[in-house]
């Protein structure tokens, strides 16, 4: 599917909730993007966030938004458990897909999807902005010019407490719920950017009532003996920060790390060095101008987020479930 160099690019956004809102919030930023139509289960839904977005076109069903032949690139902002299905739809009908993360619910779907996305010769990327936040790509040039030398561990965490209701998105193992999914997915991305896929996975932490993973603690580890200490919880308010140790220094990401406005490196007997970028809107900016330079110049994959990392990254993730004992959509 080739788009004209200078004809903006329609997005279809499948989903009403708030990180949908968000993200459609900064496309809007971009000058050559139209939020151009908007699905949901519910008309009236999509009508409504239509109106207050000022997208174009809204429908009933996702599928009506995937054939609609205006779309270009479909944004996929369902709860997990839908992403496979909804993003292997719009690749069956010819569209360019950003689905949020985590990708998909187990690593045969992911593989799946990228299998398509390559076949079918369209763009298809996990929506892990973090990859693109300029700190972290300032985090990867200091890190390939030896900054603190021998990179030997990577600290992360994220969470929040929030009351159990098995009905919730966040609880209901059928819409892909639990800590690990939600959260987790943000500390493990972080330490396969920086250290790889692991080896070695050893998980501690607890279930909710139905099952579902409330908690959990990582470490990954690698031959060499480097390691990545990871957390998520829904059960305590837990800091989003994140460090990379190595053996001539380290470098800290400010809270949120995900999305971070300071970088700090720290070497011992010099002052630290503290790098600084305002967050842009929302934050997702740079995302989706990848998307966009990846979409017009043909690629079915961003060299920031290849397909194989989203496989990666599951199969940490999906490893960890299994070793709780997590109930999942699978």
């Amino acid at each position: 599917m080739t788009v004209e160099p200078d004809r903006p690019l329609n997005w279809g956004i499948v989903a009403t909730g708030g990180i949908a809102g968000t993200v459609v919030e900064d496309l809007a930023r971009l000058p050559d993007a139209i939020p151009h139509a908007v699905s949901s289960r519910r008309l009236e839904r999509a009508e409504e966030f239509a109106a207050r977005h000022g997208v174009r076109r809204a429908y009933g069903d996702y599928r009506e938004l995937l054939d609609d032949p205006d779309v270009d690139v479909v944004y996929v902002a369902t709860p997990h458990g839908q992403h496979h299905e909804i993003s292997r739809d719009a690749l069956l009908a010819g569209k360019h897909v950003l689905c949020e993360k985590a990708f998909t619910v187990t690593v045969a779907e992911a593989e799946e999807l990228t299998s398509l996305a390559r076949a079918r010769g369209l763009f298809l990327m996990e929506a892990m902005w973090t990859r693109f936040n300029p700190l972290i790509r300032r985090l990867g040039a200091l890190l390939a010019d030896g900054a603190v030398g021998d990179v030997r561990s990577v600290r992360a965490d994220f969470g929040f407490a929030v009351p159990y209701d098995p009905a919730a998105r966040l609880w209901d193992p059928a819409q892909g719920g639990g800590a690990l999914l939600d959260l987790g997915v943000y500390p493990v991305s972080f330490a396969h950017l920086v250290l790889g896929e692991p080896t070695d996975l050893t998980v501690r932490g607890s279930l909710a009532a139905n099952g579902v993973d409330a908690e959990a603690g990582l470490l990954l580890g690698y031959p060499d003996g480097r390691y990545a200490s990871l957390g998520c919880t829904l059960l305590a308010h837990q800091t989003a920060r994140a460090s990379v140790v190595g053996t001539a220094g380290r470098l800290e990401l400010a809270d949120p790390f995900f999305n971070p406005s300071a970088l700090t490196l720290v070497n011992p007997g010099r002052d630290p060095e503290v790098f600084e970028h305002p967050i842009e809107g929302r934050g997702y900016g740079h995302q989706l101008r990848e998307v966009h330079r990846a979409v017009r110049a043909g690629e079915v994959e961003s060299p920031s987020m290849r397909h194989e990392e989203s496989v990666a990254v599951m199969r940490t993730l999906v490893g960890a479930l299994r070793g709780l004992g997590a109930v999942t959509a699978s």
